[in-house]
């Protein structure tokens, strides 16, 4: 997912790949990120992705075209020479199916597997380093006064448009924010949540060589900056009323955020289904701006909103596999008595994804990959900080912009 004209924040931290957090109840090793209250003020220095505080915060205030162009450049990029985001997109373009070697006793679980917040966000690591700066020119989210009337839009347009203009829109990898427009002041906000060092470092991990466990900078982080880019939503995407609300409900909804932003942490690229069919089972669901956005609705919903009856399509990029195989956690698998054949095959799938690949390099390592998932139907997934092994079949991975309708009355979304 990308983010809007108006700017994001600097991207959170990454996920830690060789010290381990304990969830709800426990210590997270990492000290806690900076946490922003609704209404604070933004205080420290907030330039580099390493350092940005995490809050839904952060607005837009610089001007002038030098302001514009690097904004929409922060959209969503690419490292430069990293060809991650070029091997996810062709791996999501499809492929074609045969035999899982082996497979072992799995204890009955409930699927999907539920996706895991934490207590507070660590602090990110230096060594995870945005090409482009997260959410650069974001503010606080304002509290706004209770009689105020405040209009919600839809905002979508396609990943990476900065970069590569609608193409990604006709392949329908979009982006999800929402924007609000106060009648009282005049103003208007955006807000949306993204990944704190781009899409393929969230996605795959980096292999350091002093580390044994796979290194991850993945999370993921709101952002809430002031203005709607009106061009950008409406040249090759949707900027459409969803509702009206009450300076009330928007507070309580700031509110929210806060809670979301500080304990959802991790961004979870894949959603991976048992099959194509709509009734399949779904094994892990997705955490990405979508979702975001999706619960955003439903938490206005919850306070009282009443949207319009309008379509709502989202993208997903799906992985279809057999019933995933637990193989367990980063100390299990990693550590001095881990389980020295899974680290190796767990660590050789990823080595396949490394950033900064010669042309030459790319393309081995992506018939490597079509041999891995589609002919040996292996895919390693990292979810909950823990390891999966995938059987994958066909259609393998595919992309999907359906319609999930808007809360009302008759129909309530629920998700993560």
């Amino acid at each position: 997912c990308r983010r809007a004209e108006g700017g994001r924040p600097p991207e959170p931290g990454g996920r830690r790949g060789t010290r381990e957090r304990k969830e709800n109840g426990g210590s997270t090793i990492a000290p806690p990120f900076p946490r922003l209250s609704h209404g604070a003020h933004v205080t420290g220095g907030l330039q580099s992705a390493a350092s940005c505080p995490t809050g839904a915060a952060y607005c837009v205030q610089a001007s002038g075209p030098a302001a514009r162009a690097c904004r929409r450049g922060l959209r969503r990029g690419m490292r430069v020479g990293c060809h991650r985001e070029l091997l996810l997109l062709l791996l999501m373009a499809g492929m074609p199916a045969a035999s899982f070697a082996g497979s072992q006793p799995q204890q009955q679980r409930k699927w999907p597997v539920p996706y895991r917040r934490f207590d507070y966000r660590p602090k990110t690591d230096p060594y995870c380093q945005a090409r482009y700066t997260f959410c650069p020119t974001g503010c606080p989210i304002p509290v706004m006064k209770d009689e105020d009337v405040i209009e919600v839009y839809r905002l979508q347009a396609p990943v990476w448009e900065f970069k590569y203009g609608d193409l990604l829109g006709h392949l329908n990898i979009m982006h999800d924010a929402v924007g609000f427009k106060s009648s009282l002041t005049g103003k208007n906000y955006t807000m949306e949540w993204y990944e704190l060092f781009q899409l393929g470092n969230c996605t795959f991990p980096h292999l350091r060589p002093d580390m044994d466990a796979p290194f991850w900078c993945n999370q993921g982080a709101a952002c809430f900056y002031e203005g709607i880019d009106d061009v950008h939503w409406k040249e090759n995407g949707t900027l459409v009323l969803v509702t009206t609300i009450s300076g009330t409900m928007f507070n309580q909804m700031a509110k929210w955020v806060q809670y979301d932003n500080e304990t959802g942490i991790y961004y979870e690229t894949w959603t991976v289904r048992a099959g194509p069919d709509k009734h399949a089972v779904v094994w892990f669901e997705s955490y990405e701006c979508s979702k975001f956005i999706l619960r955003t609705y439903q938490k206005l919903a919850d306070l009282g909103a009443v949207f319009n009856k309008i379509q709502t399509n989202y993208t997903s990029i799906t992985l279809f596999t057999g019933e995933p195989i637990y193989l367990g956690n980063e100390t299990s698998i990693f550590g001095r008595l881990g389980n020295k054949t899974v680290a190796a095959a767990i660590r050789d799938f990823y080595y396949l994804f490394k950033p900064h690949q010669s042309v030459e390099e790319f393309f081995l390592n992506f018939l490597k990959i079509v041999d891995r998932v589609v002919l040996n139907h292996q895919f390693y997934l990292f979810y909950n900080l823990e390891y999966w092994l995938l059987p994958t079949k066909a259609p393998y991975i595919k992309i999907t912009y359906e319609e999930i309708p808007l809360p009302n009355e008759d129909n309530t979304w629920v998700g993560l």
